[in-house]
């Protein structure tokens, strides 16, 4: 009975994103393991449809499992400042890779592994990270980078599901899981967040992503937020009301890229009039009114707001709202959701070695905050912050609005 409830404890802990950010030997090596074999199960699903190799619009599923092997071994066994952590030196040597033609593989005239030679260098260096990763102290710097490598394959995971939507691929099995699982929830009115001080940013201790990086008290002045995300049900009125055909609506760059791209809806609707049918896994399928908008550009998000007389909120609002509303009704996790402003660095921020999502140049890419449904439950963090183009529309992504 103890071993079982042993058991009970690493598997909820699996699950726990504040307990992964601290995991010592143990359960790292379950997350790790956690995390390969979907993306294995990824690599299998896009290689029986025989769309491995395909790259429309974005990394292919073989270059993007490759890259979840190439960044662990660089990190972990090819690193000769593994032990350091946080400080390892950004531009420090490294040990030759197991697989000769591994750094090469994402060069511009790279070539990428045949599957069969890729899952043998998946599965070597997984077995090499788990022997060094039981024998390491259980101190954060020894456990940096084996904490850093289950983000970047989580992350990977996510890619892949993206990909598979990308090129809407049947679906067969899992993965992908089923697309039910991004469920409606029931309209809630908005909540009013009294003004607040609080640290925008996350405290030093565990394992700490580099945009998060560090903590600081902020005063956050009183606001309305949503208490979920904008459904199908209130876009679809925004459409009617001409959303697509207003320019008043858009911002100048938005109404450029609407236009270029004759867009009158979000990516993959197929219809919005009379009940919203989205493209999914090669099929189109009823979306239900309660579910959340998926697939929108920033530049959609904005315009939705204007058109409401509301706007984005802050990344201090948003992550406010997400500590201190949950039990008042504020909901995330079903999509990512745009934030107002562009990704910044909070104060203190200095670029580390091996960094999961490097900090962009100012003013260059928007702000994702929350998680989507396709994100592993242990990377679900109140804390984490995510950067894309204002045009992308092709992440789970949604939005929620403030009063203007």
């Amino acid at each position: 009975m103890p071993n079982e409830q042993a058991v009970s404890l690493r598997t909820g802990a699996l699950d726990d994103p504040r307990a992964i950010r601290r995991a010592g030997a143990e359960l790292l090596s379950l997350a790790l393991m956690d995390a390969r074999n979907l993306t294995l199960r990824w690599l299998a699903a896009f290689e029986t449809r025989g769309a491995i190799a395909i790259d429309e619009g974005g990394p292919s599923a073989l270059w993007l499992a490759a890259r979840a092997g190439w960044y662990q071994e660089r990190w972990i066994a090819r690193n000769l400042q593994r032990a350091r952590g946080d400080q390892a030196d950004l531009d420090a040597a490294c040990l030759s890779s197991i697989e000769p033609r591994a750094d090469g593989w994402f060069e511009r005239d790279g070539r990428l592994p045949d599957p069969l030679t890729l899952r043998d260098y998946l599965a070597q260096t997984m077995e090499t990270t788990l022997d060094l990763l039981a024998s390491t102290a259980p101190e954060d710097e020894d456990l940096h980078f084996y904490r850093a490598a289950l983000l970047h394959e989580d992350r990977i995971g996510e890619a892949l599901a993206e990909c598979a939507a990308r090129l809407q691929l049947p679906r067969e099995g899992e993965p992908p899981p089923p697309w039910a699982t991004l469920r409606g929830r029931v309209d809630r009115e908005p909540l009013w967040m009294p003004a607040a001080r609080f640290a925008l940013g996350s405290e030093r201790g565990g394992f700490v992503p580099d945009a998060e990086r560090w903590a600081e008290e902020i005063d956050v002045p009183g606001f309305e937020i949503d208490a979920q995300v904008v459904n199908w049900a209130r876009y679809v009125e925004f459409v009617e009301d001409g959303g697509y055909e207003r320019a008043e609506f858009w911002t100048d760059a938005g109404w450029s890229w609407a236009q270029q791209r004759a867009r009158r809806a979000p990516r993959d609707v197929a219809q919005l009039r009379g009940g919203v049918l989205v493209r999914r896994h090669g099929h189109v399928q009823r979306a239900t009114a309660t579910q959340p908008v998926m697939h929108v550009s920033r530049h959609e998000a904005q315009a939705w707001c204007r058109w409401a007389g509301r706007r984005l909120p802050t990344e201090p609002e948003w992550e406010l709202a997400a500590l201190s509303a949950g039990n008042r009704g504020f909901a995330w996790g079903d999509v990512f959701e745009w934030v107002a402003g562009s990704a910044r660095p909070w104060r203190g921020f200095a670029a580390t070695a091996g960094s999961v999502e490097p900090m962009p140049a100012p003013g260059t890419l928007g702000v994702l905050r929350a998680a989507s449904f396709m994100t592993p439950a242990r990377q679900h963090h109140p804390k984490a912050r995510r950067f894309l183009a204002p045009q992308a529309d092709h992440a789970f992504a949604g939005f929620r609005s403030c009063a203007a």
